[in-house]
């Protein structure tokens, strides 16, 4: 291989790692705009109670607390809520949830 083409190779896998940055910088970016709106939505359907309680779930059980807020916000957008979900009604949400995952059961032989 000359000179040259070796140039030419590292210039273009120097051109391919700055494509793969920018789309990664795009990708997180895209990210924190969905997570940015999902925080708003969550502002208007829950009480300051109920936000911190589900931010402290996500510190925990971050799947958990991500199913939940999905569910939440669907049900918003579905008009399925009249008013803002207040602690209690989110720790009912909760129990019920967590309930079907304890069914946990071993069986020895």
């Amino acid at each position: 291989m000359s000179d040259e083409e070796l140039d030419e190779l590292k210039k273009r896998r120097l051109l391919e790692l700055q494509q793969q940055q920018l789309e990664k910088e795009h990708q997180v970016q895209r990210q924190q705009e969905v997570e940015a709106q999902k925080q708003a939505i969550l502002r208007q359907i829950l009480t300051p109670e109920a936000r911190e309680r589900l931010n402290r779930i996500k510190i925990v059980k971050p799947e958990l607390a991500e199913a939940v807020e999905l569910q939440l916000i669907q049900l918003a957008q579905a008009g399925r809520l009249n008013s803002m979900l207040t602690d209690e009604q989110l720790k009912t949400i909760l129990k019920k949830l967590t309930d079907k995952q304890r069914d946990i059961k071993i069986t020895r032989k």
